[in-house]
Protein backbone atom coordinates (compact mmCIF):
# COMPACT_ATOMS: atom_id res chain seq x y z
CA UNK A 1 0.00 0.00 0.00
CA UNK A 2 1.29 3.47 -0.89
CA UNK A 3 2.11 5.88 1.93
CA UNK A 4 0.47 8.71 -0.02
CA UNK A 5 -3.19 9.69 0.23
CA UNK A 6 -5.48 12.03 -1.71
CA UNK A 7 -5.35 15.54 -0.17
CA UNK A 8 -7.88 16.42 2.49
CA UNK A 9 -11.22 17.45 1.01
CA UNK A 10 -10.66 15.53 -2.23
CA UNK A 11 -11.45 12.02 -3.39
CA UNK A 12 -10.39 9.66 -6.14
CA UNK A 13 -12.92 8.77 -8.82
CA UNK A 14 -12.44 5.07 -9.64
CA UNK A 15 -14.49 2.19 -11.06
CA UNK A 16 -17.21 1.22 -10.53
CA UNK A 17 -18.33 4.59 -9.07
CA UNK A 18 -16.72 6.60 -11.87
CA UNK A 19 -19.29 5.29 -14.36
CA UNK A 20 -22.06 7.18 -12.55
CA UNK A 21 -20.13 10.45 -12.65
CA UNK A 22 -19.46 10.07 -16.36
CA UNK A 23 -23.14 9.32 -16.98
CA UNK A 24 -24.21 12.45 -15.08
CA UNK A 25 -21.76 14.66 -16.95
CA UNK A 26 -22.86 13.30 -20.30
CA UNK A 27 -26.58 13.65 -19.49
CA UNK A 28 -26.11 17.31 -18.56
CA UNK A 29 -23.97 18.00 -21.62
CA UNK A 30 -26.33 16.18 -23.97
CA UNK A 31 -29.24 18.36 -22.84
CA UNK A 32 -27.52 21.65 -23.68
CA UNK A 33 -26.03 20.35 -26.93
CA UNK A 34 -29.60 19.83 -28.14
CA UNK A 35 -30.09 23.59 -27.71
CA UNK A 36 -27.01 24.52 -29.73
CA UNK A 37 -24.47 24.98 -26.94
CA UNK A 38 -20.90 24.15 -27.98
CA UNK A 39 -18.06 22.88 -25.83
CA UNK A 40 -15.46 25.23 -24.33
CA UNK A 41 -12.46 24.36 -22.18
CA UNK A 42 -10.30 26.85 -20.29
CA UNK A 43 -7.05 26.50 -18.27
CA UNK A 44 -7.45 25.11 -14.80
CA UNK A 45 -5.64 28.19 -13.45
CA UNK A 46 -6.04 31.86 -14.36
CA UNK A 47 -4.71 35.28 -13.46
CA UNK A 48 -5.78 35.88 -9.85
CA UNK A 49 -7.12 39.31 -10.78
CA UNK A 50 -9.70 37.69 -13.07
CA UNK A 51 -11.49 36.13 -10.12
CA UNK A 52 -11.00 39.07 -7.78
CA UNK A 53 -12.59 41.36 -10.33
CA UNK A 54 -15.13 38.95 -11.77
CA UNK A 55 -16.29 36.93 -8.76
CA UNK A 56 -16.05 39.88 -6.35
CA UNK A 57 -13.75 41.12 -3.58
CA UNK A 58 -16.55 40.80 -1.01
CA UNK A 59 -17.26 37.10 -1.61
CA UNK A 60 -16.10 34.26 0.62
CA UNK A 61 -14.68 32.63 -2.49
CA UNK A 62 -12.18 35.44 -3.04
CA UNK A 63 -11.55 36.24 0.62
CA UNK A 64 -11.22 32.73 2.05
CA UNK A 65 -11.45 29.93 -0.47
CA UNK A 66 -9.15 30.48 -3.44
CA UNK A 67 -6.05 28.37 -4.08
CA UNK A 68 -3.60 31.10 -5.11
CA UNK A 69 0.10 30.71 -5.83
CA UNK A 70 2.97 32.63 -7.38
CA UNK A 71 4.45 31.11 -10.52
CA UNK A 72 8.19 30.81 -11.17
CA UNK A 73 7.84 33.88 -13.35
CA UNK A 74 6.34 35.88 -10.48
CA UNK A 75 2.72 35.85 -11.70
CA UNK A 76 -0.13 35.47 -9.21
CA UNK A 77 -2.28 32.57 -10.41
CA UNK A 78 -5.36 30.91 -8.95
CA UNK A 79 -6.92 27.50 -9.48
CA UNK A 80 -10.36 28.29 -10.87
CA UNK A 81 -13.03 28.36 -8.14
CA UNK A 82 -15.88 28.69 -10.67
CA UNK A 83 -16.37 28.61 -14.42
CA UNK A 84 -18.18 31.72 -15.63
CA UNK A 85 -15.34 34.24 -15.32
CA UNK A 86 -12.94 31.92 -17.17
CA UNK A 87 -15.36 31.12 -19.98
CA UNK A 88 -16.30 34.76 -20.49
CA UNK A 89 -12.62 35.74 -20.48
CA UNK A 90 -11.91 33.12 -23.14
CA UNK A 91 -14.84 34.20 -25.29
CA UNK A 92 -13.79 37.85 -25.10
CA UNK A 93 -10.17 37.00 -25.86
CA UNK A 94 -11.26 35.06 -28.97
CA UNK A 95 -13.80 37.75 -29.99
CA UNK A 96 -16.53 35.12 -30.25
CA UNK A 97 -19.14 37.84 -29.76
CA UNK A 98 -18.01 39.35 -33.09
CA UNK A 99 -17.96 36.07 -35.00
CA UNK A 100 -21.66 35.63 -35.71
CA UNK A 101 -25.09 35.36 -34.22
CA UNK A 102 -25.70 36.24 -30.57
CA UNK A 103 -26.00 34.79 -28.05
CA UNK A 104 -22.77 32.83 -28.09
CA UNK A 105 -23.79 29.51 -26.52
CA UNK A 106 -21.06 27.62 -24.67
CA UNK A 107 -20.97 24.72 -22.24
CA UNK A 108 -18.10 23.25 -20.25
CA UNK A 109 -17.23 20.49 -17.84
CA UNK A 110 -14.33 20.28 -15.46
CA UNK A 111 -12.72 20.50 -12.04
CA UNK A 112 -12.96 23.49 -9.68
CA UNK A 113 -11.21 24.24 -6.43
CA UNK A 114 -12.21 25.98 -3.20
CA UNK A 115 -10.54 25.81 0.19
CA UNK A 116 -13.59 24.97 2.31
CA UNK A 117 -14.21 22.86 5.39
CA UNK A 118 -14.74 19.39 3.93
CA UNK A 119 -18.02 17.60 4.56
CA UNK A 120 -20.45 15.44 2.61
CA UNK A 121 -21.32 17.31 -0.56
CA UNK A 122 -18.65 19.97 -0.02
CA UNK A 123 -15.20 19.20 -1.38
CA UNK A 124 -12.09 21.21 -2.09
CA UNK A 125 -11.88 19.67 -5.53
CA UNK A 126 -15.28 19.27 -7.20
CA UNK A 127 -16.77 18.78 -10.64
CA UNK A 128 -19.32 20.90 -12.51
CA UNK A 129 -21.02 21.12 -15.86
CA UNK A 130 -21.84 24.69 -16.84
CA UNK A 131 -23.58 26.54 -19.66
CA UNK A 132 -23.37 30.21 -20.63
CA UNK A 133 -25.32 32.27 -23.17
CA UNK A 134 -23.33 35.42 -23.97
CA UNK A 135 -24.70 38.55 -25.58
CA UNK A 136 -28.49 38.52 -25.19
CA UNK A 137 -30.84 40.48 -22.94
CA UNK A 138 -33.85 38.36 -23.87
CA UNK A 139 -35.69 36.78 -20.90
CA UNK A 140 -36.34 33.78 -23.11
CA UNK A 141 -32.63 32.95 -22.84
CA UNK A 142 -32.90 32.92 -19.04
CA UNK A 143 -35.91 30.64 -19.26
CA UNK A 144 -34.21 28.40 -21.82
CA UNK A 145 -31.22 27.76 -19.58
CA UNK A 146 -33.35 27.07 -16.52
CA UNK A 147 -35.54 24.66 -18.50
CA UNK A 148 -32.47 22.87 -19.85
CA UNK A 149 -31.17 22.34 -16.32
CA UNK A 150 -34.55 21.06 -15.18
CA UNK A 151 -34.65 18.69 -18.15
CA UNK A 152 -31.16 17.43 -17.28
CA UNK A 153 -32.19 16.62 -13.70
CA UNK A 154 -35.40 14.97 -14.89
CA UNK A 155 -33.48 12.95 -17.45
CA UNK A 156 -31.34 11.57 -14.64
CA UNK A 157 -34.49 10.39 -12.85
CA UNK A 158 -34.48 13.06 -10.12
CA UNK A 159 -37.92 14.17 -8.91
CA UNK A 160 -37.12 16.06 -5.70
CA UNK A 161 -35.06 18.94 -7.12
CA UNK A 162 -36.64 22.28 -6.20
CA UNK A 163 -36.07 25.48 -8.17
CA UNK A 164 -35.67 28.72 -6.19
CA UNK A 165 -36.06 31.94 -8.19
CA UNK A 166 -35.41 35.64 -7.58
CA UNK A 167 -34.53 38.88 -9.33
CA UNK A 168 -31.69 41.11 -8.12
CA UNK A 169 -32.65 44.13 -10.22
CA UNK A 170 -30.25 46.11 -12.39
CA UNK A 171 -28.11 49.23 -12.34
CA UNK A 172 -31.26 51.38 -12.23
CA UNK A 173 -33.10 49.94 -9.25
CA UNK A 174 -30.54 48.00 -7.24
CA UNK A 175 -28.69 51.10 -5.91
CA UNK A 176 -31.95 52.28 -4.30
CA UNK A 177 -32.47 48.88 -2.73
CA UNK A 178 -28.82 48.71 -1.72
CA UNK A 179 -29.11 51.97 0.23
CA UNK A 180 -32.28 50.79 2.00
CA UNK A 181 -30.69 47.46 2.89
CA UNK A 182 -27.54 49.14 4.21
CA UNK A 183 -29.60 51.40 6.45
CA UNK A 184 -31.43 48.36 7.86
CA UNK A 185 -28.26 46.28 8.36
CA UNK A 186 -26.36 49.03 10.12
CA UNK A 187 -28.90 48.83 12.92
CA UNK A 188 -28.25 45.16 13.64
CA UNK A 189 -25.90 43.55 16.15
CA UNK A 190 -23.25 42.18 13.79
CA UNK A 191 -19.56 41.35 14.05
CA UNK A 192 -16.91 43.63 12.58
CA UNK A 193 -16.30 41.54 9.45
CA UNK A 194 -20.00 41.48 8.60
CA UNK A 195 -20.27 45.23 9.18
CA UNK A 196 -17.45 45.75 6.71
CA UNK A 197 -19.36 43.63 4.20
CA UNK A 198 -22.37 45.92 4.56
CA UNK A 199 -20.37 48.74 3.01
CA UNK A 200 -18.87 46.63 0.20
CA UNK A 201 -21.83 44.49 -0.86
CA UNK A 202 -24.75 44.38 1.57
CA UNK A 203 -26.54 41.68 -0.46
CA UNK A 204 -23.84 39.27 0.70
CA UNK A 205 -25.16 39.61 4.27
CA UNK A 206 -28.49 38.15 3.11
CA UNK A 207 -26.58 35.02 2.12
CA UNK A 208 -25.10 34.57 5.61
CA UNK A 209 -25.96 31.10 6.95
CA UNK A 210 -25.19 31.73 10.63
CA UNK A 211 -28.34 31.40 12.81
CA UNK A 212 -27.48 34.50 14.88
CA UNK A 213 -27.37 36.59 11.71
CA UNK A 214 -30.38 35.01 10.02
CA UNK A 215 -32.52 35.65 13.09
CA UNK A 216 -31.94 39.40 12.68
CA UNK A 217 -32.77 39.48 8.96
CA UNK A 218 -36.49 38.78 9.39
CA UNK A 219 -37.49 42.39 8.79
CA UNK A 220 -34.96 43.18 6.05
CA UNK A 221 -36.27 45.06 3.00
CA UNK A 222 -36.97 42.80 0.02
CA UNK A 223 -35.51 43.44 -3.43
CA UNK A 224 -38.89 42.67 -5.03
CA UNK A 225 -40.32 45.84 -3.48
CA UNK A 226 -37.65 47.97 -5.19
CA UNK A 227 -37.56 46.55 -8.72
CA UNK A 228 -37.98 49.07 -11.52
CA UNK A 229 -40.70 48.50 -14.11
CA UNK A 230 -38.28 47.01 -16.65
CA UNK A 231 -36.94 44.49 -14.13
CA UNK A 232 -40.46 43.62 -12.99
CA UNK A 233 -41.52 42.97 -16.58
CA UNK A 234 -38.37 40.95 -17.30
CA UNK A 235 -38.86 38.78 -14.22
CA UNK A 236 -42.57 38.33 -14.92
CA UNK A 237 -41.78 37.01 -18.41
CA UNK A 238 -39.22 34.56 -17.08
CA UNK A 239 -41.79 33.28 -14.58
CA UNK A 240 -44.48 32.97 -17.27
CA UNK A 241 -42.16 31.07 -19.62
CA UNK A 242 -41.24 28.62 -16.85
CA UNK A 243 -44.90 28.11 -15.96
CA UNK A 244 -45.78 27.50 -19.62
CA UNK A 245 -43.01 24.88 -19.75
CA UNK A 246 -44.42 23.05 -16.73
CA UNK A 247 -41.48 24.04 -14.53
CA UNK A 248 -42.46 24.54 -10.89
CA UNK A 249 -40.51 27.11 -8.90
CA UNK A 250 -40.52 28.84 -5.55
CA UNK A 251 -39.96 32.58 -5.23
CA UNK A 252 -37.14 33.23 -2.76
CA UNK A 253 -36.65 36.96 -2.09
CA UNK A 254 -33.46 36.26 -0.09
CA UNK A 255 -31.72 34.32 -2.85
CA UNK A 256 -28.58 36.21 -3.87
CA UNK A 257 -26.15 33.32 -4.63
CA UNK A 258 -22.49 33.48 -3.70
CA UNK A 259 -21.09 35.70 -6.44
CA UNK A 260 -21.13 39.46 -6.91
CA UNK A 261 -21.73 39.58 -10.64
CA UNK A 262 -25.41 38.56 -10.77
CA UNK A 263 -28.12 40.94 -12.02
CA UNK A 264 -31.83 40.38 -12.55
CA UNK A 265 -32.55 36.62 -12.77
CA UNK A 266 -30.90 34.47 -10.12
CA UNK A 267 -31.83 30.88 -9.36
CA UNK A 268 -30.76 27.82 -7.43
CA UNK A 269 -31.61 24.12 -7.55
CA UNK A 270 -31.82 22.41 -4.17
CA UNK A 271 -32.45 18.85 -3.06
CA UNK A 272 -33.84 17.92 0.34
CA UNK A 273 -31.89 14.67 0.57
CA UNK A 274 -28.43 16.23 0.94
CA UNK A 275 -28.56 17.84 4.37
CA UNK A 276 -26.95 21.25 4.81
CA UNK A 277 -25.24 21.17 1.39
CA UNK A 278 -28.56 21.11 -0.44
CA UNK A 279 -27.71 23.10 -3.57
CA UNK A 280 -27.11 20.92 -6.65
CA UNK A 281 -26.71 23.83 -9.05
CA UNK A 282 -27.60 27.41 -9.78
CA UNK A 283 -26.83 30.49 -11.76
CA UNK A 284 -28.22 33.75 -13.03
CA UNK A 285 -27.83 36.74 -15.28
CA UNK A 286 -24.64 38.81 -15.23
CA UNK A 287 -25.17 41.74 -17.56
CA UNK A 288 -22.23 43.81 -16.32
CA UNK A 289 -19.50 41.19 -15.97
CA UNK A 290 -18.05 41.69 -19.44
CA UNK A 291 -17.35 45.37 -18.73
CA UNK A 292 -15.74 44.44 -15.38
CA UNK A 293 -13.33 42.23 -17.32
CA UNK A 294 -12.50 44.99 -19.78
CA UNK A 295 -14.84 43.85 -22.54
CA UNK A 296 -17.83 45.47 -24.25
CA UNK A 297 -21.38 45.45 -22.96
CA UNK A 298 -22.38 41.80 -23.29
CA UNK A 299 -25.51 40.90 -21.28
CA UNK A 300 -25.29 37.20 -20.42
CA UNK A 301 -26.76 34.43 -18.33
CA UNK A 302 -25.56 30.99 -17.26
CA UNK A 303 -25.53 28.21 -14.71
CA UNK A 304 -23.33 25.52 -13.21
CA UNK A 305 -24.60 22.13 -12.02
CA UNK A 306 -22.65 20.14 -9.45
CA UNK A 307 -21.80 16.64 -10.65
CA UNK A 308 -20.75 15.40 -7.19
CA UNK A 309 -23.92 16.60 -5.49
CA UNK A 310 -26.15 15.39 -8.32
CA UNK A 311 -24.71 11.90 -7.84
CA UNK A 312 -25.45 12.19 -4.10
CA UNK A 313 -29.00 13.34 -4.88
CA UNK A 314 -29.49 10.33 -7.16
CA UNK A 315 -28.25 8.05 -4.39
CA UNK A 316 -30.69 9.70 -1.96
CA UNK A 317 -33.60 9.06 -4.36
CA UNK A 318 -32.47 5.54 -5.19
CA UNK A 319 -32.13 6.24 -8.92
CA UNK A 320 -28.36 5.83 -9.22
CA UNK A 321 -27.56 2.79 -11.33
CA UNK A 322 -24.36 1.01 -10.40
CA UNK A 323 -22.78 -0.01 -13.68
CA UNK A 324 -20.80 -3.21 -13.36
CA UNK A 325 -20.39 -4.18 -17.01
CA UNK A 326 -17.10 -3.12 -18.57
CA UNK A 327 -17.67 -4.84 -21.90
CA UNK A 328 -20.31 -6.68 -23.92
CA UNK A 329 -18.14 -9.62 -25.00
CA UNK A 330 -15.35 -11.35 -23.08
CA UNK A 331 -13.10 -13.82 -24.88
CA UNK A 332 -11.78 -16.93 -23.12
CA UNK A 333 -9.06 -18.65 -25.16
CA UNK A 334 -7.92 -22.10 -24.05
CA UNK A 335 -4.58 -22.75 -25.70
CA UNK A 336 -2.12 -20.79 -27.81
CA UNK A 337 -3.97 -21.20 -31.10
CA UNK A 338 -7.17 -19.90 -29.52
CA UNK A 339 -5.29 -16.95 -28.00
CA UNK A 340 -4.15 -15.76 -31.43
CA UNK A 341 -7.56 -16.31 -33.00
CA UNK A 342 -9.67 -14.65 -30.28
CA UNK A 343 -7.23 -11.73 -29.96
CA UNK A 344 -8.02 -10.94 -33.59
CA UNK A 345 -11.76 -11.38 -33.05
CA UNK A 346 -11.70 -8.99 -30.09
CA UNK A 347 -9.72 -6.48 -32.14
CA UNK A 348 -12.26 -6.63 -34.99
CA UNK A 349 -15.24 -6.34 -32.63
CA UNK A 350 -13.81 -3.16 -31.13
CA UNK A 351 -13.27 -1.70 -34.59
CA UNK A 352 -16.94 -2.33 -35.29
CA UNK A 353 -17.99 -0.54 -32.12
CA UNK A 354 -18.57 -3.56 -29.89
CA UNK A 355 -16.89 -3.38 -26.48
CA UNK A 356 -14.81 -6.48 -25.91
CA UNK A 357 -12.00 -7.81 -23.72
CA UNK A 358 -9.96 -10.99 -23.43
CA UNK A 359 -8.22 -13.03 -20.77
CA UNK A 360 -4.53 -12.18 -20.72
CA UNK A 361 -1.80 -14.52 -19.59
CA UNK A 362 -2.22 -18.25 -19.09
CA UNK A 363 -5.10 -19.37 -16.89
CA UNK A 364 -7.02 -22.57 -16.43
CA UNK A 365 -10.63 -22.94 -17.56
CA UNK A 366 -11.99 -22.17 -14.08
CA UNK A 367 -9.91 -19.01 -13.59
CA UNK A 368 -10.64 -17.79 -17.12
CA UNK A 369 -14.41 -18.19 -16.69
CA UNK A 370 -14.25 -16.37 -13.36
CA UNK A 371 -12.59 -13.49 -15.17
CA UNK A 372 -15.44 -13.52 -17.71
CA UNK A 373 -18.05 -13.43 -14.94
CA UNK A 374 -16.29 -10.55 -13.17
CA UNK A 375 -16.18 -8.54 -16.40
CA UNK A 376 -19.97 -8.15 -16.36
CA UNK A 377 -20.08 -9.00 -20.07
CA UNK A 378 -23.25 -10.30 -21.67
CA UNK A 379 -21.48 -12.99 -23.63
CA UNK A 380 -18.34 -15.09 -23.28
CA UNK A 381 -16.58 -16.30 -26.38
CA UNK A 382 -14.84 -19.58 -25.48
CA UNK A 383 -12.51 -21.55 -27.73
CA UNK A 384 -10.32 -24.59 -27.12
CA UNK A 385 -8.32 -26.93 -29.32
CA UNK A 386 -11.25 -29.29 -29.91
CA UNK A 387 -13.53 -26.40 -30.92
CA UNK A 388 -10.97 -25.01 -33.36
CA UNK A 389 -10.44 -28.43 -34.89
CA UNK A 390 -14.14 -28.34 -35.82
CA UNK A 391 -13.86 -24.66 -36.98
CA UNK A 392 -16.09 -23.59 -34.08
CA UNK A 393 -16.13 -21.44 -30.96
CA UNK A 394 -18.65 -21.48 -28.11
CA UNK A 395 -20.79 -18.40 -27.42
CA UNK A 396 -22.09 -18.40 -23.84
CA UNK A 397 -24.83 -16.16 -22.47
CA UNK A 398 -23.40 -15.30 -19.05
CA UNK A 399 -26.81 -14.43 -17.61
CA UNK A 400 -28.75 -17.54 -18.63
CA UNK A 401 -25.85 -19.97 -18.98
CA UNK A 402 -27.05 -20.98 -22.47
CA UNK A 403 -24.19 -21.90 -24.79
CA UNK A 404 -24.24 -22.37 -28.57
CA UNK A 405 -21.56 -23.35 -31.11
CA UNK A 406 -20.72 -20.73 -33.75
CA UNK A 407 -18.75 -21.26 -36.95
CA UNK A 408 -15.52 -19.26 -37.14
CA UNK A 409 -16.67 -17.22 -40.12
CA UNK A 410 -19.94 -16.39 -38.33
CA UNK A 411 -18.57 -15.16 -35.01
CA UNK A 412 -18.89 -11.44 -35.62
CA UNK A 413 -22.27 -11.57 -37.47
CA UNK A 414 -23.71 -13.76 -34.71
CA UNK A 415 -22.49 -11.50 -31.91
CA UNK A 416 -23.80 -8.39 -33.63
CA UNK A 417 -27.19 -10.06 -34.14
CA UNK A 418 -27.33 -11.13 -30.48
CA UNK A 419 -26.43 -7.66 -29.22
CA UNK A 420 -29.00 -5.98 -31.45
Amino acid sequence: MTTFRAPKGTFDLLPPDSAAFLAVREAMARTVRLAGYQYAETPVFEDTALFKRGVGESTDIVNKEMYTFTSQGGDSLTLRPEGTASVLRAALQANLHKAGQLPVKLYYSGSYFRYEKPQKGRYRHFSQVGAEALGSEDPQVDAELIILAVDAFRGLGLTNVKLLLNSLGDATCRPVYRAALQEFLRGLDLDEATRARIEINPLRVLDDKRPEVRAQLAGAPMIGDYLCEDCKAFHAEVRELLTDAGVAFEDDPNLVRGLDYYTRTTFEFVHDGLGSQSAVGGGGRYDGLSELLGGPALPSVGWALGVDRTVLAMEAEGVLEKETSRVEVFAVPLGEQARRLLFGVVRDLRRLGVSADIVFGTRGVKGAMKAADRSGARYALVAGERDLADNLVQLKDLASGEQIPVALDQIIPTIKEKLS
